[in-house]
């Protein structure tokens, strides 16, 4: 420790007090957040018991619309409705009628748990329905259901026979009768409701529903378990509906003396806080007394835990601050190591450190945007030659297509258009620097006409005097998109001439549809412009033009070579387009003679010839097979046998070679792992190293490892590692230290990571597992 306090103490001391600096800001923030920590824990619980005392408000609220709901039911019930408005029948008990409402009855009661017990009572026929039974005089009801404080008269007089709506009698007790003869006290709420809802003075019928004090004061029952205070819930006239936890004088109390606008939360005596609750729906206040300690338990909690954590944040804080000023002035002491020995600072004048990296790396950002800016400038003639590349049909797989693109940042997004070739006419000798740069000028003039037309379109120059160009179409249906582009070119053309007086000629080639395709199009657009050329137009030609004199079949060499190389490369697809195109150019849109026909057939043979090359090391039974196949086509076979004997020959080549690879490039993975197997110790084995090894590039061996194993290179080289020194973990008495070094990794602190990245625990723990388990 000494030595590593004399070797880095200025940066040491400069961490070490930025973390005990930043350790220490919580400790003194420690007692404003005990004090935050404590009312909010306070108002937390408090805004629980509101939600909580809201939560049991809404539920009964909701039972008692669903009462509401029931009453209007029941008001648009036909056999109801008969029963309180029909003249009696002959059957002046109408037993048949009111025994069909009492069945329809019972089905109500299990809706709602506030309609258990209800009755109906009908003044037509002087009787009272319940789900359960039918009372034929009102008496023998008032005899089974009692109503404290009440004689049956008055209660005849003030619930059956007065107009009700909507009204809630408060909470009395009433007898009940649970079995036969059996009464009990019971404490309800009477909700009453007359018939019809529009009923002012007399009702056909009354509603009335009892329920239970049990059934709403349970809503808000857990609030005075958590906490051990009371609820209460009173009328707008003062009246207790319920309450819980309180005597029922207080009760009556609390309820008189509550003030409907003072806040929802205030303090009461006895240590207690009353929250209130005022209800919209029927003027009902509903208030709960929570004795304060209650509410400040969670902030008791909260401070032991903030003393508890504030200690051990100082204690491992500080160890952890000791920790990281080492790890984190080390790197930057060693950074600083490699930079002076590449400068001829004195050692007695050496500024800031930090100063020092920033001028280093500065300096290295401003190389570093050099070189970009320098390989930027490259980026023209990476444009040009793919553009060229593009036109001469050397792209052959889609996958190297889009990898080219993506360097020369030429985004190819519409995949049909059209080529074309454009020449300045007027120079076919330059025999001076002035008619060059005339040239050069015209160029650039129809360069510029044609860029701000269409922005997509890609160019290049073409010879001294031509412009090649690849002209993507629109979203449109290719056939009328293409002959837009043409139609725009031919009007351009005009422009170039009307504007600057530059003459000009443009070749155009069919349609492309995919752009491995733009090859065999540009080479239409070649033969259109040596037709304009000959005919010495100085218009707008189109291949199709050149057509309709030409009576020799379509097999230009450009064709034959993409058809060579795409069958090389195994790309089926692609192959079969082109065969697939030369038998549309040749035997749909032209009329060839006998003798064309044949000469077609013989030059493609030759060509399906041709890939019997030593270079393709294809097996000598598939070679003699094929060319007996090939040998078999004869040029007196219709044309629709032709075109599948060439087909299957071309899936059938494709197919060998695609073979052939796959084997070939097992062979190659087979011998980066037998590398690897007896490199692995070697720290400098990278992707590199194992490319330079193979001859190959770095990207196209971890492709191919990947494509073969699903394993990415670098964890096959981690896992071989790994595997070896858990072997030696296992079998040898080297210390960890030594492992390390002999599997390749350049530290100890490095392989313990990869060693529990790879295995899951450390390579310690992995020893002693073993030697437990021996």
């Amino acid at each position: 420790m000494k030595l590593l306090w004399s070797k880095f103490s200025p940066m040491f001391r400069r961490f070490l007090i930025s973390y005990l600096i930043i350790l220490m800001i919580p400790q003194i923030a420690g007692y404003a957040s005990y004090r935050a920590s404590i009312e909010a824990a306070r108002a937390s619980s408090i805004e629980n018991s509101l939600k909580s005392l809201n939560l049991g408000k809404e539920i009964i609220e909701r039972n008692l619309l669903q009462v509401e709901a029931f009453t209007r039911q029941l008001a648009i019930n036909q056999d109801l409705y008969r029963l309180i408005a029909d003249p009696k029948p002959l059957d002046v008990y109408n037993v048949y009628g009111i025994g069909r409402m009492q069945r329809s009855l019972s089905m109500y009661s299990s809706t709602n748990e506030y309609l258990s017990h209800f009755f109906i009572y009908i003044p037509n026929y002087n009787v009272i329905i319940t789900p359960t039974t039918v009372y034929y005089r009102p008496e023998h009801y008032y005899a089974a259901n009692a109503l404290e404080g009440m004689t049956y008269e008055q209660w005849s007089e003030n619930i059956l026979k007065k107009p009700h709506f909507n009204e809630i009698i408060p909470l009395r007790n009433y007898k009940r009768e649970i079995s036969s003869n059996v009464l009990t006290t019971v404490p309800a709420i009477t909700f009453l409701q007359s018939l019809p809802l529009n009923s002012f003075n007399k009702p056909q019928a009354t509603i009335g529903v009892l329920i239970n004090e049990d059934k709403m004061a349970n809503l808000t029952q857990h609030i005075v378990d958590q906490y051990g205070g009371w609820t209460l819930v009173r009328d707008a006239d003062g009246n207790v509906i319920f309450s819980r936890g309180i005597e029922q004088a207080e009760a009556q109390r609390m309820a008189e003396t509550y003030n409907r606008d003072a806040h929802q939360v205030q303090p009461i005596e006895g240590g207690r806080l009353l929250l209130s609750i005022e209800s919209g729906q029927n003027g009902w206040s509903y208030m709960a007394g929570i004795p304060e300690k209650a509410l400040m338990t969670n902030a008791e909690q909260i401070k032991q835990v903030t003393f508890a954590f504030t200690l051990a944040t100082l204690v491992l804080g500080l160890a952890i601050g000791l920790v990281l000023a080492y790890r984190n002035s080390a790197p930057i002491y060693k950074l600083l190591s490699v930079f002076r020995e590449q400068t001829s600072e004195p050692l007695g004048k050496r500024r800031n450190e930090y100063d020092f990296l920033a001028s280093h790396i500065h300096h290295l950002i401003a190389n570093n945007h050099s070189l970009e800016n320098a390989l930027n400038e490259q980026i023209p003639l990476l444009r040009d030659g793919f553009i060229k590349r593009l036109l001469t049909g050397e792209f052959y797989t889609t996958r190297e297509l889009e990898a080219i693109s993506s360097q020369t940042q030429i985004a190819l997004q519409n995949t049909h258009g059209m080529t074309g070739l454009l020449k300045v006419n007027g120079y076919a000798s330059l025999d001076s620097e002035e008619t060059i740069q005339e040239l050069g000028v015209a160029k650039l003039i129809v360069r510029q006409t044609i860029t701000e037309w269409n922005a997509e379109v890609l160019m290049t120059d073409w010879g001294t005097d031509q412009i090649a160009f690849i002209c993507p179409a629109s979203n449109e249906p290719l056939e009328q998109a293409i002959h837009h582009c043409e139609s725009e070119l031919e009007r351009l053309r005009e422009l170039i001439y009307k504007d600057y007086r530059i003459s000009t000629t443009i070749g155009t080639g069919a349609a492309y549809e995919v752009w491995n395709d733009v090859g065999r199009s540009f080479d239409e657009a070649k033969q259109a412009m040596d037709y304009a050329i000959h005919c010495g137009a100085d218009q707008l030609v189109k291949f199709e033009d050149t057509l309709k004199e030409n009576e020799m079949y379509y097999y230009p060499i450009e064709s034959e070579q993409r058809l060579l190389n795409t069958v090389k490369a195994g790309e089926v697809q692609e192959a079969l387009r082109i065969l697939d195109q030369l038998f549309v150019r040749n035997f749909e849109e032209r009329e060839l003679s006998y003798e064309m026909v044949q000469q077609f057939i013989m030059e493609l043979k030759g060509t399906y010839l041709k890939l019997d090359e030593s270079k393709i090391k294809l097996g000598d039974s598939f070679t003699d097979e094929y060319k007996n196949c090939v040998a078999s086509i004869q040029t007196t076979d219709s044309i629709p046998a032709l075109r599948g004997k060439f087909k299957r020959l071309t899936e059938e080549m494709c197919s060998e070679v695609v073979k052939k690879r796959s084997s070939t490039h097992a062979d190659t993975v087979q011998e980066i792992m037998s590398y690897i197997e007896n490199n692995y110790g070697d720290a400098n084995l990278t992707i590199y190293r194992i490319a330079e090894h193979m001859g190959k590039s770095e990207k196209f061996i971890s492709q191919l490892f990947k494509e073969h194993t699903g394993e990415n290179l670098s964890d096959y080289v981690e896992r071989v590692r790994i595997n070896a020194a858990s072997g030696l973990l296992l079998e040898s008495g080297q210390t960890i230290d030594e492992i390390a070094l002999t599997t390749g990794y350049n530290s100890a602190h490095s392989f313990r990571r990869a060693f529990k990245r790879v295995r899951g625990i450390s390579p310690s723990v992995f020893r002693k597992m073993d030697n437990q388990s021996g």
